[in-house]
């Protein structure tokens, strides 16, 4: 039977529509333009496996162009950030670019329009300027300015670069039409004064170009074939058109724009403003934080590049915004990390187990998989003692017969171990059981081959030899918010839903191998969940994050 074919999502079908229509092939060209005023966001994770798939399927460049025209607000550390983002998740740009690699040519243009009359100086107030643009329903007034003579414009817009003007004393506008339904048509801004340095140009400018008449003239300077943005765009989209109609030939190839709809995450923000927020009032530790919808937040915790491009493949690309829940990532991170990740025994909530048959001074290492999915991955020691941590949940005195685990008088078995049988509970004055007395089969051991070893229990614990433990600090993570939608309330601030359960700390005990673990290694907790190595882990202080558990939690919890 034949393989299907897979369907072609809406904006692989205009790239092919546009193929049939004339495009060539090797005149494909994609970008991923982020804007480096903060961290990047799962958002932009979908943004990234977008264009750097597409370049992948029609084998195709794709530029990591970074849309730095705000010296206010953008920094080199973000750069830096963004691109151990990108190359984090597996993608490699053809050309690194920046706007500010087109200061000159934008300028140059600017006065190309400025000689053809189709824009001027205005030296109105910003709130002058909001009134005179109207309303959707009512066309815009002309502003005063709007004549002035060719050689006044072009005085003034040199002054305005050489730093001879106060900021907002003036900017520059395109003249294209003050009545047009488009409100974004109405004279749009093209450069304001800001006396700034810049942190890849410094001091040598102090106008900076705004993004709608940079971005399509840097697209169109890299011969981007197919801009592809979010829906947010979508007016934008005229404004685009005209400006590329002022400095292009019909010889040119012109850059096409076409929109698609933002993936917004349950429980969770977004917008780099409402992040910084979470930041400045010190609501997480920072945009790393593992909290955090930040690429670099959900590395820290330990998701992995391929479970975040599962996550953006499978949500796909729409024509309609909408929500998806938290609980489908996770469902990608533990698909994936159910066939990398090694095995491993920790305990986080200690019960001591005493075996009383077994030798106080003899200590077994019994052999373990690394990890049953994966052939390759082989096997390792583990060590057994006559004391073992199990977790306290794991053991009552009485239970019905649907607990499988461990209680007075039934057995269990013990993970790669033995089987035990509870024969009594000690308790402290106040009634707390503080350790439960076992015995052991000795011909039980798993993998011995004995009959006895083959012998089914319904219950099998992980456990940590006491001996041998090793404490470490395990950091518990729940959704940031308690509401599925935190931003979508007008008459609350977002900050309102901030669930203050989001992160708790406990000391738990691994085995012993864990202790030379590294930052960002994956592991399986057995039958808890999958943790990962913090960045702030060492030898002396092991920090495990906890990624995800086993299975999703919040189902019942979201009904």
């Amino acid at each position: 039977m034949a393989e299907e074919k897979k369907s072609l999502n809406f904006i692989e079908q205009i790239i092919e529509e546009d193929l049939q229509n004339g495009y060539k092939k090797e005149e494909l060209k994609f970008r991923f333009p982020p804007e480096p005023n903060g961290y990047l966001h799962i958002g932009h994770a979908s943004s990234i496996n977008l264009n750097f798939g597409l370049g992948l399927r029609y084998n195709a460049p794709v530029n990591l162009r970074f849309d730095d025209t705000n010296p206010i607000k953008e920094e080199s550390a973000y750069v830096d950030a963004i691109r151990k983002d990108v190359e984090w998740l597996g993608f490699k740009w053809e050309k690194e670019c920046y706007a500010s690699d087109y200061f000159q040519q934008l300028y140059d243009w600017a006065v190309k329009l400025i000689k053809a009359g189709k824009a001027y100086v205005d030296s109105q107030t910003s709130e002058a300027m909001a009134q005179q643009k109207g309303t959707p329903t009512q066309a815009g007034t002309s502003s005063p300015y709007r004549e002035r003579s060719v050689e006044e414009n072009l005085e003034l817009f040199e002054a305005m670069k050489n730093g001879k003007t106060k900021e907002g004393e003036h900017v520059l506008r395109a003249k294209i039409d003050m009545a047009s339904p488009n409100m974004l048509m109405r004279d749009p801004v093209m450069y304001r004064t800001l006396h700034k340095p810049h942190h890849r140009t410094g001091d040598a400018w102090k106008i900076y170009p705004m993004y709608d008449w940079a971005h399509g003239e840097s697209d169109f300077i890299e011969e981007i074939s197919h801009s592809f943005c979010t829906l947010e765009f979508l007016p934008h989209r005229e404004l685009y058109n005209w400006f590329l109609q002022q400095i292009s030939t019909t010889n040119d190839f012109v850059p096409k724009q076409r929109e698609f709809a933002r993936r917004n995450l349950s429980h969770t923000v977004v917008s780099k403003r409402k992040l910084a927020q979470l930041v400045e009032k010190g609501i997480v530790t920072a945009w790393d934080d593992p909290r955090m919808p930040t690429i670099s937040g959900l590395r820290r915790r330990g998701y992995t590049p391929n479970s975040i491009r599962k996550f953006a493949e499978t949500i796909g690309v729409g024509k309609r915004e909408n929500v998806i829940d938290m609980s489908h990532l996770e469902f990608c991170a533990r698909e994936d990390l159910n066939k990398t990740a090694t095995r491993v025994m920790g305990v986080l909530d200690p019960l001591k187990l005493v075996i009383t048959n077994y030798d106080e001074a003899k200590e077994e290492w019994l052999e373990t998989e690394n990890n049953p999915e994966d052939e390759q991955a082989g096997t390792r020691t583990i060590p057994f003692s006559r004391e073992i941590y199990i977790e306290k949940e794991d053991f009552r005195e009485e239970a019905n017969r649907k607990f499988f685990r461990l209680k007075l008088g039934k057995e269990v078995r013990l993970k790669s171990a033995y089987i035990i049988q509870a024969n009594e509970a000690i308790k402290d004055e106040n009634g707390e059981i503080v350790e439960v007395h076992c015995t052991y089969d000795p011909k039980s051991r798993s993998g011995s081959g004995t009959p006895e070893s083959k012998r089914k229990v319904k219950g099998t614990l992980h456990w940590v030899s006491i001996k041998h433990a090793v404490p470490a600090e395990i950091r518990l993570y729940d959704r940031l918010f308690t509401d599925a939608t935190p931003d979508a309330h007008k008459e609350k601030d977002f900050l309102e839903f901030i669930n203050p359960k989001s992160l708790e700390k406990i000391t738990g005990y691994v085995e012993p191998a864990l202790q030379k673990a590294k930052e960002l290694e994956h592991y399986q907790f057995q039958r808890i969940g999958y943790f990962c190595v913090d960045q702030d882990s060492s030898e002396n202080q092991l920090i495990f994050n906890k990624t995800v558990g086993l299975r999703d939690s919040w189902a019942k919890i979201d009904k």
